[in-house]
């Protein structure tokens, strides 16, 4: 089963918030997942993400690809940068 860190969209019509999943590949969007590791709210200035840590560490170090979005998020967050470097 292959997994990716992913946005599910939540939150009313023209105002979007995201929560950051793990997901199968194969599931829907805002489909069943498997863990939430955190929230984005891209309405607030500057965006505000939230993200449990640890668990996004577990899930990559598992072998979970993030999304292309997910991915700027981590890495602006800094921990793209330190999975990087454990795996190096």
């Amino acid at each position: 089963m292959a997994t990716k860190i992913r946005l599910a969209r939540a939150g009313a019509k023209k105002r979007p918030f995201y929560q950051i999943v793990v997901a199968d590949e194969r599931s829907r969007r805002d489909g069943c997942f498997i863990e939430n590791v955190g929230t984005y709210d891209p309405t607030k200035n500057p965006a505000i993400v939230k993200l449990k840590t640890e668990s996004v560490s577990v899930w990559l170090s598992k072998g979970a690809q993030p999304t292309d979005t997910v991915r700027q998020l981590l890495k602006n967050a800094g921990l793209l940068n330190k999975e990087a470097t454990a795996t190096a």
